[in-house]
């Protein structure tokens, strides 16, 4: 909120979320530049299937994946302002193959949406050119 990000302009209140364990792994990666806190955690989360969702494909907005974020970030922002949906799913720079999904906390909805426990994240030393 404080920052914005890819599909959202500063103020706006959008959790961040990967579709798999390991896009989000992937995600953390790439936004932590390597520096990876010990303690991090992962939690699974339910959207009721008759919340909507808004799908955006790779060909849906030019320049989505763009170095300045302007296009992804108008769609977004439209997306959340209008309170079109609680959830949009959008493809992930980082993957390419799977989605992020964003969830508008001021949307109606929001509170439908549910997190389980949090679960201690186990990284493979491997990624940092450790032994298993």
């Amino acid at each position: 909120m404080l920052r914005g990000a890819r599909w959202n302009s500063p103020g706006r209140r959008v959790i961040y979320a990967a579709e798999t364990y390991a896009g989000a792994l992937l995600e953390i990666l790439v936004h932590s530049s390597g520096r990876v806190p010990r303690s991090l955690a992962y939690l699974e989360v339910e959207i009721p299937s008759t919340l909507a969702i808004e799908e955006v494909t790779t060909a849906g907005i030019p320049g989505w994946d763009a170095a300045s974020f302007e296009s992804a970030r108008a769609f977004g922002d439209r997306w959340y302002d209008e309170r079109r949906s609680p959830v949009l799913l959008v493809p992930s720079v980082v993957t390419r193959v799977e989605r992020n999904v964003l969830v508008n906390q001021s949307h109606p909805d929001f509170g439908k949406i549910r997190a389980g426990e949090p679960q201690p994240v186990r990284w493979d030393a491997r990624l940092w050119g450790g032994r298993q």
